[in-house]
């Protein structure tokens, strides 16, 4: 990493995190794993910096910003793909009821995405 001021710091970390999102939409992993490489190494940098000047505070306040945004985007999608899974797992067949009116479980395992052709 070149030296540079705690302002250069702080642009690239800005560019950084809306360079992650937009990896992240592109479903672009070898760039999204670059660039979390990348904003792990400013934050290192930026970790030692004790007073930011006031021209810094409203680049801090934007990476805090955007910060958010990614990491709302992260569990919003997890959530999605965590319903998804959940909706290929149910039942596909109900249990139904005998001739004399008794449950009968289906032969169905239920799983959508199982894995057998």
């Amino acid at each position: 990493m070149i030296a540079g001021t705690t302002h250069d710091y702080l642009v690239r970390l800005r560019d950084v995190i809306l360079e992650e999102r937009e990896f992240t939409k592109a479903l672009d992993m070898k760039s999204l794993a670059d660039a979390m490489h990348e904003k792990g190494e400013l934050i290192q940098v930026l970790a030692h910096v004790t007073r930011l000047d006031d021209e810094d505070k409203e680049i801090a306040a934007t990476i805090r910003h955007e910060n958010r945004r990614n990491a709302y985007l992260f569990k919003a999608t997890l959530g999605w793909i965590r319903e998804t899974m959940e909706f290929f797992g149910k039942r596909t067949a109900v249990t139904g009821y005998s001739a004399n009116a008794g449950m009968v479980n289906s032969k169905v395992n239920g799983r959508l995405l199982s894995g057998r052709i």
